[in-house]
């Protein structure tokens, strides 16, 4: 729900920009519906301060059911708005509380889902089955951006522009229902029953709150870099190709979502490598592969050439991916049982509201203010930098650590 939501913004900013924010100006337009997509994200930690909490205490599987309902009323609803041309004002100020009540709901799934998938793993495959959550991401992204293609191909623009667009947000009600009546039928984590027993007999282990503090700075800086990294990839890039460089949009589609596939393919690849050799190696690789390869990356797709941008988004799908999979592995892995749906809420959508989320809005500002087409790497590697800061000194390897601890 969360990605097909985040595809089909993406591939319409253009168009919600203009019904939504209209200037007359195309630039002035984007830049609007790419800032209305960052204020999703600063939402994010007021939800993870709710439902994170709400996880430790009832359990993982209730969030998961409250989130993914509350994420689909909402995105039928956005689907719902009437444009600027019919109600005036009002409708960017509902556009706007629609995404932060979007970004709330949306504070507490990753994390919870991170947490269900890993504390249901065995213990030399939690890489593995963390992965899952990222392919499937990268699957509810591709099915998006195809269904936002084929709109586009069988309607007129005006017809797209009017009332096409609005029909994938609306649709997504439907995936919610579908969520809400397999995640009813869920028991929850043998990690959080275990954790109830300890509960009810008092012998739940105390962790300090210094081994929080480092856990909760850790998670920011891997959860900032994955997000950053992530969005420029599934959200910005081919806004970049098919705006800023101007290849055909249906040319650019095809390049990304070309890339987004073997993206998908690369995650349980990941996974497996990541149960092999540990979190740490994989994670340093993804990190410094983008501060080394987001600059040339960034030259090849400005070459316009589709190969190119292919074999740049492939490269740079695969330091994202690494980033990805050890991110959702160590939410688990790096908090204790006690308060890991709090503190990996909190963290991971901290370093979203403040990093990833502004990334495509960023990307876009920058090529804007400078005219420079590479200019959008400079962001993934200042963020990549900060995160190698704080990870290479903090981070120990966690593949072996007891879950069920505290």
């Amino acid at each position: 729900m969360e990605w097909f939501d985040f595809a089909i913004y993406g591939y319409f900013a253009a168009i919600i920009g203009a019904q939504f924010f209209p200037s007359g100006d195309p630039t002035a337009e984007m830049l609007s519906a790419l800032a209305v997509f960052a204020v999703g994200f600063i939402s994010r930690p007021v939800g993870a301060l709710f439902l994170g909490p709400m996880g430790d205490k009832l359990g993982r599987r209730i969030v998961l059911i409250i989130t993914v309902l509350g994420m689909g009323i909402i995105t039928a609803l956005i689907g719902l708005t009437p444009s600027y041309a019919a109600i005036g004002i009002a409708a960017p100020i509902l556009i706007v509380v629609l995404r932060l009540l979007q970004g709330m709901m949306v504070g507490g799934e990753w994390t919870s889902a991170a947490a269900y998938i890993g504390e249901s793993a065995p213990k030399g495959k939690r890489a593995l089955y963390a992965s899952l959550i990222t392919a499937t991401a990268g699957l509810a992204f591709l099915v998006g951006t195809l269904f936002a293609a084929l709109l586009n191909t069988v309607m007129d623009e005006v017809a797209l522009a009017s009332w096409g667009w609005r029909v994938p947000f609306i649709a997504s009600l439907l995936m919610a229902a579908v969520a809400v009546y397999i995640r009813r039928k869920l028991e929850d984590t043998p990690v959080y029953q275990e954790l109830e027993r300890k509960r009810a007999n008092n012998t739940v282990e105390v962790t300090s709150f210094g081994l929080k503090l480092r856990a909760f700075v850790m998670t920011v800086a891997f959860a900032g870099i994955f997000g950053v990294s992530l969005y420029y990839f599934i959200t910005y890039s081919n806004n970049y190709l098919s705006g800023a460089i101007g290849m055909p949009r249906v040319q650019a589609l095809v390049v990304t979502g070309a890339a987004m596939v073997v993206y998908v393919a690369f995650n349980p690849l990941v996974g497996m490598i990541g149960d092999r050799i540990g979190r740490r190696p994989v994670l340093l690789t993804g990190v410094i592969g983008l501060i080394l390869w987001s600059a040339p990356a960034f030259l090849l797709m400005s070459t316009g050439n589709p190969f190119l941008a292919f074999s740049a988004l492939v490269v740079f799908a695969f330091f994202v991916a690494c980033c990805a999979v050890m991110n959702n592995v160590l939410l688990v892995e790096v908090f204790p049982a006690s308060v890991r749906s709090t503190g990996s809420a909190i963290g991971y959508n901290v370093a979203y509201a403040l990093l990833a989320g502004p990334g495509p809005l960023i990307a876009a500002s920058l090529v804007a203010a400078t005219g420079l087409l590479v200019s959008p790497a400079f962001y993934v590697i200042a963020v990549a930098l900060a995160a190698l800061a704080v990870l290479w000194p903090m981070l120990k390897e966690t593949k072996d650590v007891d879950i069920s601890h505290g």
